[in-house]
């Protein structure tokens, strides 16, 4: 049998020949075709990053106001923790969506985020003032920033309450994206 003419296999395509004449049907596939490469991208973006279920690498940090704070302190409500760096054209877009998953979780999950990569103090300050800043701001170092695998900014994580990394994302992230992986 050449050419497919017959059988199941020409039935098979006659069908699709068929279906791809509505318009809903090539849209979907053009969708899915997009959606499968999205998770692709998104899959190859975090291939380097702690995997889900392993713990949180621990850490205490300086906040910008001067308190200490521990990553074990948060223990008893997820946590998303996004790294950023100062210089970062993303992570400013991305930091009011950040500001507004923290109005919306409340008292439910613990937001904050960890500056990374910055020359001094000056210019994470800067960065929090310019883009309005309200949630509290870590100050990393190179530790932190090897323990964690991050080498590309925004990277956010989401951990459960017990300390271990549920999910991850790497670039800008909306406050839809960003509600969503939390509350998975």
């Amino acid at each position: 049998m050449q050419g497919g003419g017959s059988g199941a296999l020409g039935n098979a395509r006659a069908a699709w020949a068929k279906a791809r004449q509505r318009w809903w049907v090539r849209w979907g596939v053009d969708l899915a075709f997009l959606a499968l490469i999205f998770v692709a991208v998104a899959a190859w973006q975090t291939r380097h990053l702690p995997g889900s279920g392993a713990p949180a690498p621990q850490f205490t940090l300086r906040t910008l106001t001067g308190e200490t704070v521990s990553l074990e302190s948060l223990r008893g409500k997820p946590v998303v923790l996004a790294f950023w760096a100062p210089w970062c054209g993303v992570c400013g877009a991305e930091s009011s969506n950040i500001s507004q998953l923290r109005k919306l979780a409340g008292d439910s999950a613990h937001v904050i985020s960890v500056a990374l990569a910055y020359d001094d103090e000056a210019a994470v300050q800067r960065f929090a003032q310019e883009h309005a800043v309200d949630y509290p701001v870590l100050l990393g170092d190179d530790s932190v920033q090897q323990a964690w695998r991050v080498n590309m900014f925004p990277t956010v994580f989401f951990l459960s309450p017990e300390g271990t990394i549920k999910r991850s994302v790497v670039g800008y992230t909306t406050l839809a994206g960003l509600s969503w992986r939390w509350m998975l």
